[in-house]
C-alpha cells in the first residue's frame, strides 16, 4: 500500500531544513538572470545542480553513518589537523560574510514587502527573530519551521510559474532535454553551482543527529530524505526560471531582482502575482537564515573542538553548550555592522575564491574517503556515486578556474 504524503512528511526532515537553507539570494539571482536570457529552455540545468548536490550530501550522511563520526571530525583524524585550523579560519570568514548577506537581504525582501520600516532595521530584526528562535527552541520547532518555509516557498514559485506560463505543461520536457543555447556557458554553470547551497551542507551531518538517525539501519531514511528535498530544490529553481523568462535581463541582474520580477509578475497576472512572488522571496531568504544560524554554530563548533586531540571524535555537539552559544552570536550581531560599510574588496575576493574551492575540496575528500574499505566498510562508493562525485569535482574545480581568472584579469 502506498505511504500517505502526510507519513512521508513525518519521516523526512533534515533534508527539508538543507533544501530552505540551501536556497538564498544568490541562487535566486543566478537562476533568474539565467532564466531572465535564455528562458526555460535551460530548465535542465536546475536538476542536474540538484543532482549533484544531492550526491555531496549524500556522501556526508554515507561517512557519519558508516564511522559515527561527523566529516570535520573525519578531516581532522584521516587527512590533517592543521586542514581543520585552515578550515576553521575560511569558515569564520565565511560565515561573517554570509551573515551580513543575509541579514540585508531579509532587510530587502522585507522592505519590498512592508516599506515603511528601512532595510537595515528589517535586517536586524530578522537577525535577533532568527537567534530567538534557535536559542529558545528546540530541533523539532526548527525542523517544522523549516516545513513550513519550504511548503510557503514551493506553493507560492509553483503559483508564480502557472501563472505566468500558462502552457507550462507542454515546457516541462525542458526539465529533461538538456539545450545549450548559444553563449550560455557561464550562467548554465552559475544556476548548476548555485542550487542547493554550498558550506550548509556540511549542517545536515548534525541534523540527522538530532534525528537520531546515527547508523546504517538508517540509510533508507537518509535517501528518502534527501531524495525529496532535493527533488524540491530543483523544482524550486526551475521555477525561478519560467517567472524570469521573457524578463529584460538588465533588470534582474542585481538587488532589485525581487522587486523587478514582482513589477514583471503584476503586469501579466495583477496583484496576486506580485505580492506572491515577494513573499516567496522573503520566505526563502528568511528561511535560509534560520538554516545558516541553527546549522553553521555546530559546524564551528565542531571545528573548533578538533583543536584539541583529546576530545572524543564521536563525542556530539550540543546546541545548549556554551560554544555553540558563542557563534551563534557572532553570526548574530557582529555581521550588523555590514549594514553601515561596504565589504572591503580583499575580503570578497578571499571570500569568493575560497568558497569557489570548498565544493572541489569536498567532492574530493568524498570520493577519498568514501572511496576506502576500511573507513566506511559496506557503505563504500557504488560505482554511480563515484561517477557523479568526478562530475562533482570536476565540474566545480572548473568553476572554481573561472573564479580565479575573473580575479586575475
Amino acid at each position: 500500500m502506498p505511504a500517505k504524503p502526510g507519513s512521508v512528511l513525518k519521516k523526512i526532515g533534515p533534508g527539508i531544513a538543507i533544501a530552505a537553507t540551501g536556497i538564498g539570494a544568490g541562487d535566486l539571482i543566478a537562476a533568474a538572470v539565467a532564466g531572465a536570457r535564455f528562458g526555460t529552455a535551460i530548465l535542465w540545468a536546475a536538476l542536474i545542480g540538484a543532482l549533484l548536490k544531492y550526491t555531496l550530501n549524500e556522501g556526508i550522511a554515507r561517512w557519519q553513518l558508516a564511522t559515527g563520526t561527523t566529516l570535520v571530525a573525519g578531516w581532522a583524524e584521516h587527512l590533517s589537523r592543521p586542514l581543520t585550523h585552515i578550515f576553521f579560519a575560511y569558515l569564520m570568514l565565511w560565515s561573517f560574510i554570509v551573515a551580513g548577506a543575509l541579514i540585508s537581504a531579509c532587510g530587502l525582501a522585507a522592505h519590498a514587502l512592508f516599506p515603511a520600516i528601512s532595510v537595515p532595521v528589517w535586517g536586524i530584526i530578522h537577525s535577533l527573530a532568527a537567534a530567538l528562535l534557535v536559542l529558545r527552541g528546540n530541533y523539532s520547532l526548527f525542523e517544522n519551521t523549516m516545513k513550513f518555509f519550504i511548503g510557503l516557498m514551493f506553493a507560492v514559485m509553483l503559483l508564480c510559474a502557472a501563472l505566468i506560463v500558462p502552457e507550462l505543461i507542454p515546457r516541462l520536457p525542458n526539465l529533461l532535454t538538456p539545450v545549450i543555447p548559444p553563449n550560455s556557458g557561464s550562467f548554465l554553470l552559475g544556476v548548476i553551482g548555485g542550487v542547493g547551497g554550498s558550506v550548509t551542507l556540511l549542517s545536515y551531518g548534525y541534523w540527522i543527529r538530532e534525528r537520531g538517525w546515527d547508523s546504517a539501519s538508517s540509510w533508507h531514511l537518509v535517501r528518502l530524505d534527501l531524495g525529496s528535498a532535493y527533488l524540491l530544490t530543483g523544482l524550486f529553481a526551475a521555477s525561478v526560471i519560467i517567472i524570469s523568462s521573457g524578463i529584460n535581463p538588465q533588470i534582474v541582474s542585481g538587488t532589485g531582482m525581487a522587486l523587478a520580477v514582482a513589477e514583471r509578475l503584476a503586469e501579466l497576472t495583477g496583484a496576486i502575482g506580485k505580492w506572491s512572488f515577494l513573499l516567496g522571496f522573503w520566505g526563502a531568504i528568511f528561511s535560509s537564515m534560520i538554516g545558516v544560524w541553527q546549522g553553521v554554530p555546530y559546524l564551528l563548533a565542531d571545528t573548533f573542538a578538533r583543536f584539541h586531540s583529546r576530545r572524543p571524535a564521536s563525542e556530539a555537539i550540543s546546541s545548549t553548550s556554551p560554544v555553540y552559544r558563542y557563534f551563534l552570536i557572532y553570526l548574530t550581531l557582529p555581521p550588523m555592522l555590514l549594514l553601515l560599510f561596504q565589504k572591503p574588496v580583499i575580503i570578497v575576493i578571499i571570500y569568493s575564491i575560497t568558497g569557489a574551492f570548498f565544493i572541489p575540496f569536498l567532492a574530493g575528500t568524498l570520493l577519498y574517503m568514501n572511496g576506502t574499505t576500511r573507513w566506511v566498510g559496506r557503505m563504500k562508493n557504488s560505482a554511480g556515486i563515484t561517477l557523479l562525485l568526478l562530475a562533482a569535482l570536476l565540474l566545480f574545480a572548473y568553476l572554481f578556474f573561472i573564479e580565479i581568472m575573473r580575479y586575475a584579469s
